[in-house]
């Protein structure tokens, strides 16, 4: 026996040649054991149990541990109550284990061979690999190659996964239970007759039946010939399918069916393709069945190929065969809508933006639009523009286009287009220093056009303006500032319209503005709460302005493309007064808790030049720079006077009325409210509501209110609920209605809606949705998350 002080394990070498690490607590020795042939035969056998006796009070029952070879320059340990070796085979026995580079195989019996690396384990078999952990009855295990199979198995996978809105997410592991499962890499798994969930394996909620799986960690699992089911009971089938395995993966595939009922639609069956090709770009594609009416498309493009630049569209169209009308024909209501957006950051400081927008008719959007804010959109406009601001300068170049559909039966539209039209202009700059003089201007030209049921333009009429202004802001003290800006605008039309018709002739209109903006004093007062150290500050701001246009002859020669050509003749005067309400925290913290403006304008000029037409709708700049509600039916001399009162103290609530109150008429003609709650964290509420009363020749009467109510969020553990109605109170019947109720629990959730349309006469519709959400991977049904209104 021969002591090392500085060893921390004990060497052996026995009569079988094998190498033995014996770990002694609070000893350092080493044991060479030779063959017993120095000892009387008669006592050999008592010299184990004098050895065991001696090294008692040290070992105890400790594990022996052996290194073993595992390849050319690997060493694995092998650590076990019982061993022995029998040329290259290890037997041990007791709490066996077995570490090699990270991988970790116990058991309670365990054969190794150490010319071919293979183990052999059996009896409570457990395998660890970083996030992997297996237990089984038996494995055979190549430690240097890490391939293994083991019989009757339970696994677990770990898969971290990152926080997505859209998708209920689980900490809990992958798990699932095999008859067999052969590894093939640190990153493969065959699993053959199997299920497996995302739920806790005691009482798993849901399950995927496969015979034979196949497990990339990090990408996906694909399962073959399998069934999933719900409490057991199995619901659908998929010969193929996939799941993602990893915390940003995206596997092309089909995509699950969906199954749906509607009123109108009748009975809904539809499917899906996804592909994706590379980590910048994807697209789907599918096609519904509607068995009452036909079948729609869907098709969804997206694609970044650069930090900078990316890309979307969107398809959606219906091949209709029409209602079932009572004399026997068939109203089709089909058609498509297309959207395209594209956003770009160039050299140089440029910046590309498009945003195309198509509809083939209003009639097919409010027939087929899945919401209700979808359907009452009446409008499509499109835009694209390349611009670059240096130095104070901007230069654009842009295409826009805007079609107001105003009917349905028959469809009407206006058609205004501006393409294509290149603007140019600069901000106010001072060119001497030391003098308030600062100079501005602003000019584009480019080619308009504009359809509707009276006038057709053609394609392409020339338009251009150029406007420089001058501004001197003048400040005595800090009581009052007096800000004056004149400005020059030349403009040129190449048609316009003569006894309403458009004529091939060009016109100029060469206009002046003066404008004097007026600020007086505010008034200030801060109070303070002594028991909690807030303070409150309120502020009195007065304004007024004059504004005066001159030069605009003949208005009605002016075709109207956009607010550009409502500039007419005025001679105004605007005032008002805003209160704020600040509030500040103890902590230093200061917000905006109320502020409430009322204006009005007076004109001195009240036909504008001769602009405005008595008994009918006029709008110019003049009049809706004050309110957006129209009110001019007839010489104006006072607008209305506009009140906008605005809680929003942050965080729970906050809340906004608008009022219009017009003197001429003295009445109330527009009343705008909307309120927002949320009390608690979980609780959410809506209430808006809009009546407008005024001439039906301004505005058609309407009296609508729209509310929405909920608790709970998308992908909240537990209960959800939520519900929503649009009330027509004038024509005294629900618009639309829908409820929406769901339960999320920690590997699943389940949801489902009702939805009432009602846009008649296009469309009167029920609407039932279900969908059942497997955490981690994605939805089954038709509620689709993104009309959630969580």
């Amino acid at each position: 026996m021969a002591a090392r002080t500085n060893a921390q394990e004990v060497t052996a070498e026995n009569g079988w040649n094998g190498t033995i690490r014996l770990g002694f607590p609070g000893r350092t020795c080493a044991i060479l054991m030779r063959p017993l042939t120095l000892l009387p035969a008669a006592s050999r056998p008592l010299f184990p149990l004098l050895i065991g006796l001696f090294f008692l009070p040290a070992v105890g029952h400790g594990a022996q541990k052996v290194s073993l070879p595992a390849g050319r320059t690997g060493i694995a340990d092998l650590e076990a109550i019982r061993q022995e070796r029998r040329g290259d085979l290890y037997i041990a026995e007791g709490d066996v284990v077995i570490r090699y580079q990270g991988m970790r195989l116990r058991a309670d019996k365990m054969q190794y061979d150490a010319a071919t690396y293979d183990a052999l384990a059996s009896g409570h078999v457990q395998f660890d690999y970083e996030n992997q952990h297996l237990e089984a009855d038996e494995a055979r295990v190549n430690v240097r190659t890490g391939h293994g199979l083991f019989t009757r198995v339970r696994g677990t996978v770990r898969i971290d996964r990152k926080p997505n809105f859209n998708v209920l997410v689980t900490t809990n592991p992958l798990y699932f239970e095999a008859e067999q499962v052969e590894r093939i890499n640190a990153g493969t798994y065959i699993i053959r007759h199997a299920w497996m969930t995302v739920c806790l394996p005691d009482h798993p909620k849901w399950k995927f039946y496969a015979p034979r799986a196949r497990l990339k960690l990090d990408k996906e699992v694909a399962l073959v010939n399998a069934n999933f089911r719900l409490f057991r009971v199995p619901l659908i089938y998929l010969p193929y399918a996939t799941a993602p395995a990893g915390s940003n993966v995206r596997q092309s595939g089909i995509l699950l069916p969906a199954i749906a009922n509607s009123s109108s639609k009748g009975f809904v069956f539809g499917d899906a393709l996804y592909w994706a090709p590379n980590p910048w770009f994807d697209t789907t594609l599918g096609a519904e069945l509607l068995s009452r009416r036909g079948s729609s498309e869907r098709a969804d493009v997206r694609a970044r190929p650069w930090e900078n630049i990316s890309f979307s569209y969107h398809y959606f169209g219906v091949i209709d065969r029409g209602l079932l009308q009572p004399d026997g024909t068939r109203a089709r209501q089909g058609g498509h809508e297309e959207r395209a957006s594209f956003q770009a950051l160039l050299p140089h400081g440029w910046r590309a933006v498009a945003d195309v927008n198509e509809l083939s008719s209003l009639t097919f959007r409010l027939a087929f639009s899945d919401t209700f804010g979808e359907a009452a959109n009446s409008e499509v406009r499109s835009s694209s523009f390349l611009t670059n601001n240096f130095g104070g300068f901007s230069l654009n170049f842009a295409a826009l286009s805007d079609k107001s559909f105003l009917s349905i039966e028959p469809e009407t539209s206006v058609v205004v287009r501006s393409a294509p039209e290149a603007r140019f202009s600069s901000v106010e700059q001072a060119p001497w220093k030391g003098l308030p003089f600062y100079f501005g201007f602003s000019a584009y030209a480019g080619a308009v056009h504009r359809a509707d049921e009276n006038l057709n333009t053609a394609t392409a009429v020339q338009r251009s303006e150029f406007a420089p202004r001058v501004t001197v802001p003048l400040h005595w003290g800090s009581w009052l500032g007096v800000t004056t800006t004149a400005a020059f605008r030349s403009m040129f039309y190449g048609t316009q319209l003569q006894n309403g018709a458009v004529v091939d002739q060009g016109v100029y209109r060469n206009a002046g503005e003066f404008t004097v903006e007026i600020r007086p004093p505010a008034l200030e007062r801060v109070f303070e709460e002594k028991s909690s150290g807030r303070k409150w500050k309120h502020v009195i701001e007065p304004e007024l302005t004059y504004h005066r246009v001159t030069g605009v002859v003949d208005f009605s020669r002016f075709i109207r493309y956009d607010e550009n050509d409502t500039l007419t003749n005025t001679n105004e005067v605007e005032y008002g007064i805003t209160q704020r309400l600040y509030r500040k925290t103890a902590d230093g913290q200061a917000e905006e808790f109320l502020s409430w403006s009322v204006v009005q304008k007076h004109y001195f000029d009240p036909t504008f030049g001769g602009a405005l037409v008595p008994g009918a709708r006029n709008v110019f700049q003049a009049l809706d720079s004050i309110t957006p509600f129209a009110f001019a039916d007839g010489p104006r001399n006072w607008s209305p006077i506009v009140s906008d009162l605005r809680l929003t103290p942050g965080g729970r609530y906050d809340a906004e009325f608008i009022l219009d109150y017009d003197p001429q008429k003295k009445k109330v003609t527009s009343i705008g409210s909307l309120a927002r709650v949320r009390p608690y964290r979980d609780f959410f509420a809506t209430v808006a509501h809009f009546r407008m009363q005024s001439d039906p020749i301004l505005q058609p009467l309407s009296n609508q209110i729209r509310a929405l109510v909920g608790y709970g969020q998308l992908n909240r553990k537990g209960f959800n609920v939520s519900a929503g109605l649009n009330y027509d109170i004038t024509q005294r019947f629900l618009q639309s209605q829908l409820v929406q109720f769901s339960y999320n629990g920690g590997c699943c959730g389940l949801a489902l809606e009702y939805r009432r349309l009602a846009l008649i006469p296009v469309r009167t519709e029920n609407q039932f949705r279900i969908s059942l959400t497997i955490a981690n991977i994605g939805t089954f049904g038709n509620l689709r998350r993104e009309e959630k209104v969580f």
